[in-house]
């Protein structure tokens, strides 16, 4: 396979300067969840241009493209995937590239992940000969937000004809220099739920609290509650999240409003477990609102499970990333709180998701997921592009 690996780092190369253009395109026309009309149709043309053929309207805006190899008759099927929605922040960077959309950013990478797909594609479609099966790429929309993408392209057969016996994804990764990669067998990314509590008192003027129920002082109790299903009642063996991020009081410097809306996150990576999550944070909440004169309205939605990377797959993946890049530049990972819809894919068919390293400090490119300042050292695109193809050359080999 030692001309198969130099012919892809040459086609990489090559191909990495549109790829960067690609990806600045993508990051300047950035589309919230469920809208990535342009960007579909964008995917759609270089597909087009590639000559790979491909559906579309998969999961509303999603697309779905095959690469069918010149191996031997039949093989197997591997899915790789890309996510494309953005997020709703206001980019701060100063770059040529930076969102022409104002509030709409692509701040955790999904830019990067279209473009290195659509790089491994053209890669791939030089190297049709060596392929030995069949590879489905899946362009998947409306990642960020519940229920995601993910679950409603499973839906809609994205994972049958041809049936996929596994399928790669990467996320890019702050912690990272470019260059590197990281991965872990096993549970890597919890299962994410969002709880929404409204705490019910009766307001009135501030300067007469005995003759109110202040939603205020409850909730306060409340949220200090809630900080016993972690401390105190998680088996300390089972990583466990439970947090607040929303509190509203609609009241003013002198009046106790009528009620307090709480909204957060559970986190974890036991589906027994998260069930009793969802009973403990309701009933704490319930009783200590009760016990202090008030009620309550607990809402919680079920969402993402937990991530897991097939343990087999991941280590060959990592096989081949040491290969590749070398073995100083492939790091093991530990398991994360955050979470990804990828992770219906994980337990649908063999799955490994890894992370694509994008710091580079020198350049002071430091900034975290998520965050107004979030950009890459695009020479990540080129190990992206060039990684995610020998994956798939080498598991589809004969």
């Amino acid at each position: 396979m030692e001309n198969i690996q130099d012919k892809i780092r040459e086609l990489a190369s090559a191909f990495y300067q549109e790829t960067v253009t690609i990806r600045r395109h993508f990051h300047a026309h950035p589309e919230l969840s469920c809208h990535e009309n342009n960007t579909a149709g964008f995917i759609a043309g270089k597909l087009t241009e590639y000559g790979i053929p491909f559906r579309q309207n998969v999961a509303k805006t999603g697309l779905v493209g095959l690469i069918t190899g010149k191996g031997k008759r039949g093989g197997e099927v591997i899915g790789l995937r890309a996510d494309m929605d953005a997020l709703s922040i206001q980019e701060e960077n100063q770059v040529p590239y930076r969102s022409q959309v104002p509030g709409v950013m692509h701040a955790c990478g999904h830019d990067v992940h279209l473009a290195s797909l659509l790089g491994t594609a053209r890669i791939l479609q030089h190297l049709v000969p060596y392929i030995h099966g069949t590879v489905k790429l899946i362009f998947q929309p409306s990642e960020e937000p519940y229920p995601g993408g993910a679950i409603q392209m499973i839906e809609e057969g994205v994972l049958e004809n041809p049936h996929v016996d596994r399928i790669i994804a990467m996320h890019v990764y702050p912690g990272l220099d470019a260059g590197m990669v990281g991965m872990r067998p096993g549970k890597y990314m919890a299962s994410s739920d969002e709880f929404y509590i409204t705490v019910r008192g009766r307001g009135g003027h501030a300067a007469t609290p005995d003759l109110n129920v202040d939603p205020i002082v409850i909730s306060a109790h409340v949220i200090l509650a809630l900080q016993q299903i972690a401390s105190r009642l998680a088996p300390p063996v089972l990583p466990t999240v439970v947090s607040i991020g929303k509190v509203l009081a609609a009241g003013r410097v002198n009046i106790i409003p009528d009620e307090v809306r709480m909204e957060g996150i559970i986190r974890t990576f036991d589906n027994r477990w998260r069930e009793q999550v969802h009973a403990h944070l309701i009933r704490l909440a319930t009783s200590v609102t009760e016990a202090m004169g008030g009620t309550c309205h607990v809402e919680i939605a079920h969402g993402y499970p937990f991530l897991v990377n097939d343990a087999e797959l991941t280590a060959r993946v990592k096989s081949y990333a040491e290969t590749l890049l070398g073995t100083e530049n492939v790091r093991d990972l530990e398991m994360r709180m955050t979470s990804e819809d990828f992770a219906y894919f994980s337990h649908a068919v063999p799955a490994c998701l890894y992370r694509l390293g994008i710091r580079n400090q020198t350049k002071g490119i430091t900034s975290n997921l998520h965050t107004s300042t979030f950009d890459v050292d695009e020479r990540c695109l080129e190990t992206g592009m060039s990684l995610m193809a020998w994956i798939t050359i080498n598991e589809l080999k004969d």
